[in-house]
């Protein structure tokens, strides 16, 4: 069975055709630039990098390319008819309260992630564009949604609770959520297997540090606690991106600088994180150039940087009571081995310690700890889509 994998942004379109009988990617790509003049697709197959100019109006228009001119084109092409692709799974950021677990689209799931736009306005509606344009291109495919706050469903109340009135919870849904769930359940499952272990008998910490980056505690195979909150701005400082702040701070900057929710908004999603402090880059790699050339800001965010990282590593122990494991994923935590190695000596005092030569490789499954340190810690590189294609083919079933 093959299934295809679909993550839409606002103006992006990324896909993954799947052959679920040994769960091997058969093609993958990504539109970009999508309503652009200049929008191209970039596809990854049989060892090459091609990389296509080839404007679209709208996401339709470029599902529409990618069905014909790729997956059944010519040049390209991987199936005969798009009869061989048994469904679609789509990734879709916020479910609310609404959904515990991925789901078939019916009209009903639809407008139900359309009443949970407001928890998430720029990731939502971008994925049910996707949706409708699957829905135009091929109507009578089956398709799924899996949503990245499902697997933190399993929270307990005083870890998803903000100590506001209670009434905000009740009428308006004002909770943690959590985010990347599909890329935490990946890397603790898979974690479980190298060790050799049944993930009920570990109590993990996983570290999904990418552009959007966030901490989970793991017990018992279940997510108790995350770090991003009602939106994917809570939790630790990121690239971009603020994190937990004292709330004052928010109003105070409203009233100084007399901007708008969208200006104070843009600042802190766009503005902060990293790129604030260092003033260099919303890129590590650029910042730790800095920092090595002795610029002091550049120093001083990735400092902050690592040692938030590590201060949710060990508030987790207290949700986890004790840790077996820590993991590194997404594309900062698996391929930048400064910035790894320098969270972990935050923690030293946990008797916590790194192979220097083993944490030397980038993007691969190894445990960096050395045969002393009484935490594991390994670099799992994460796989969202196969997890999408598992639950998918798990509900066509």
């Amino acid at each position: 069975m093959k299934i295809l994998v679909l993550n839409c942004g606002s103006s992006s379109l990324k896909y993954q055709l799947i052959d679920m009988k040994d769960e091997t990617v058969i093609t993958k790509g990504t539109y970009e630039r999508i309503g652009m003049n200049n929008s191209f697709i970039t596809v990854k197959q049989d060892g090459e990098k091609i990389r296509i100019e080839h404007p679209v109006k709208n996401h339709e228009k470029a599902l529409k390319f990618v069905f014909e001119d790729i997956l059944m084109g010519k040049e390209y092409g991987k199936v005969k008819s798009l009869s061989e692709i048994d469904a679609i799974g789509h990734r879709i950021v916020h479910g609310g309260e609404k959904f515990k677990e991925a789901v078939l689209i019916t009209d009903e799931v639809i407008e139900k992630i359309k009443e949970v736009i407001p928890l998430a306005p720029l990731h939502n509606p971008a994925a049910l564009l996707g949706i409708e344009a699957c829905r135009s291109v091929v109507p009578d495919m089956k398709m799924a949604a899996i949503f990245d706050t499902a697997f933190h469903q399993t929270m307990p109340k005083e870890n998803y609770m903000y100590p506001l009135p209670y009434e905000f919870y009740e009428k308006y849904q004002v909770r943690k959520y959590g985010f990347h769930g599909t890329s935490h359940r990946y890397v603790s499952g898979r974690v479980a297997e190298i060790m050799g272990k049944d993930i009920k008998d570990l109590k993990i910490v996983t570290c999904h540090l990418g552009q959007g980056a966030s901490i989970s505690a793991i017990k018992d195979g279940k997510s108790i606690n995350t770090s991003m909150g009602l939106t994917p701005l809570g939790g630790i400082g990121m690239c971009a991106r603020s994190g937990d702040l004292d709330p004052s701070v928010v109003t105070y900057l409203m009233d100084t600088l007399n901007v708008s929710t969208e200006d104070i908004n843009n600042i802190l999603n766009k503005q902060s994180g990293v790129l604030g402090i260092s003033g260099v880059s919303a890129d590590f790699r650029d910042v730790e150039a800095e920092k090595d050339n002795g610029n002091e800001r550049a120093i001083l965010a990735i400092n902050m940087h690592n040692r938030i990282v590590a201060e949710y590593i060990a508030r987790y122990m207290v949700s986890l009571q004790g840790l077996d494991v820590i993991v590194f994923t997404a594309g900062i935590g698996e391929n930048q081995i400064r910035i790894r190695k320098g969270i972990c000596d935050e923690l030293k005092f946990l008797g916590i310690e790194i192979d220097d030569e083993k944490n030397s490789i980038k993007g691969e499954e190894i445990e960096i700890s050395s045969p002393n340190s009484k935490v594991k810690v390994f670099v799992i590189p994460t796989d969202e889509e196969i997890m999408i294609a598992r639950d998918t083919l798990n509900l066509i079933k």
